[in-house]
This record gives structure tokens, sequence and C-alpha cells, in this order.
């Protein structure tokens, strides 16, 4: 029911009862802004009851209110423009110690990406990418740099990495079209969704590659398609979306990855150190 929502409650708007079509009226008109109320706070905006607005969401086919409210928040990401984001996230912030507020709400996230991140397919990632004959690794728009700090340290490790880094669909399958059912693509995609991941793993899964997806829900469109999937709990923070969960799941990639390579890559280490110190990468002078 996830993009069908607000059609669901007109279609339903004649048999509410006086309290629940203010509710309807108010989630329609307003649903950017509903998303994100408790309950209590939908209920005193409308003045019904917060019981109503529990009856509301039963009404609806949903187990309860949080279970519509999610449902709610996930179409509210796909569907806000970056404006609407913004003043929403104004809404909810509001003022004092952004700071704290900011940070704090990103340790959540972290927590929850933990409780609720599948174990297996976390393990079955890394045995993949450890075995796969090219890594292919992709993330479009604020993705994108999810996706390069992740091909920086694979690159590290293997010979054999491919940064999918392009500006139109026709770049994305000239740089793609090489993969075959020996290969894995890594896809880091969050909202607002980009078509051409979409068209990318379209493809991936047309040769018989696997497919990592990192994403925020089992409702992206990326999700379905995926051998692995890891969602990483993500939420406005501002007209973007932060990515500090996501960005967690990565390191703990690259770790685990290296420690199956351990020993070819204490070797590599060793050599790159020894280039980096015969051209003078790094500054010795301070630190």
């Amino acid at each position: 029911m996830n993009n069908n929502i607000l059609k669901e409650i007109e279609i339903k708007m004649s048999s509410f009862s006086k309290g629940q079509k203010l509710i309807a009226n108010y989630i329609i008109e307003h649903y950017d802004k509903a998303a994100y109320m408790t309950a209590a706070k939908l209920g005193s905006l409308v003045k019904v009851s917060e019981s109503t607005v529990v009856r509301f969401a039963i009404e609806l086919g949903f187990d309860g209110y949080p279970e519509f409210q999610q449902t709610l928040q996930e179409m509210v990401r796909t569907r806000l423009t970056s404006f609407q984001r913004m003043e929403v996230t104004n809404d909810r912030i509001g003022d004092g110690d952004i700071l704290s507020k900011v940070l704090l709400a990103d340790a959540e996230k972290i927590k929850h990406t933990l409780d609720a991140i599948n174990r297996e397919d976390f393990d079955s990632a890394v045995e993949k990418i450890v075995n796969a004959k090219k890594i292919y690794i992709m993330g479009v728009r604020s993705s994108a740099s999810l996706a390069g700090f992740l091909n920086y340290n694979l690159r590290m490790i293997f010979d054999n990495v491919k940064f999918v880094e392009t500006t139109s669909g026709s770049e994305m399958f000239e740089e793609i079209m090489g993969m075959t059912s020996e290969d894995v693509m890594i896809a880091i995609s969050f909202p607002r969704y980009s078509k051409r991941i979409i068209n990318a793993v379209d493809y991936a899964k047309h040769v018989g590659a696997d497919v990592i997806a990192i994403t925020d829900s089992n409702m992206a469109p990326i999700a379905h398609e995926a051998n692995c999937l890891l969602i990483a709990q993500s939420d406005m923070a501002s007209f973007v979306d932060s990515l500090v969960a996501p960005l967690s799941i990565i390191n703990a990639i690259i770790v685990a990855v290296s420690r199956k390579k351990k020993d070819e890559l204490a070797v590599r280490l060793r050599r790159l150190e020894e280039i980096w110190d015969e051209y003078d990468v790094y500054d010795k002078t301070h630190g």
C-alpha cells in the first residue's frame, strides 16, 4: 500500500466516521507533516481523540498507528521535493541545540540499523565480494559519496574493482556491459531513488551477476532484485538524507573483507607504503 496510501484513504473516505474524515482530509492535504506526528499530536491538531487516530490506522488495514506512520514516512521520503524536505526537517528539528539533535538522531539510526540488519545477508555479501571475478560499485547523486568511499578502500584490497561513475544512462551501460554471472554489483541507493541505478541493477540481474543492495527499505526499488539486502536506516537531516548508518555498514564490509584477505592485503599495503615513500606521497613533517 506504500505508494497508494493516499489513494486508499480517498477510496474509503465515504465509510469513515466524522472524526476519521477530519484525519483523512488533513493527511491528504498535509501528508508531509502528518507523517512525522504522533497519534496524539495529529488528533489534537484535527480535534479528535488519540484513540480515533489509532482506529483510523486500523481501519486502513494496519496493525496500529506506528505501522501506518512508517508507511506514510516511506511514501513521503520518495515523493517530497528538496524544498519540501527542508521544510519538514525545519518543523521537526526546530530551534535550540541543532548539533546535539542531529548527532543524537544519527546515533539512533546506527543503533536501529544494527538491531534490524540481516546478519546472514551481510556475511553472504562479504563472501560474494571476496570471490567475485569483478566487483562493480555504483551509487548515484547523494549515494555517490558512499560508493566512492567503498571504491577507494576496496581498491586497496583488490585489482578487480570497477567504480561506475556516469552522468547519463547510455554511459552507464557502456561501463557495465562487460558484466557476467561471475561478477558482483554493489548498488547503493537512497531517496530520492535514481532511475539510473534501478536500470543498472536490472541489467546486473539480467546477466546473472550477484547484486548486493545497500538501501533504506525492503520497499526500495532495488531491494527486490538483491541477492543480499543490507538495510540502513536513513532519515531526513535536511534536504538530503542522513547517511551515517549506510556508511557504518560500508565500514563493516571493508573490515570483514580485509580480514578475509589479510595475508594478501598485508603484502599489498607493504608494497604501497614503499611506493608512497619513494614518490613522497604523504607529508612526514607533521604528526
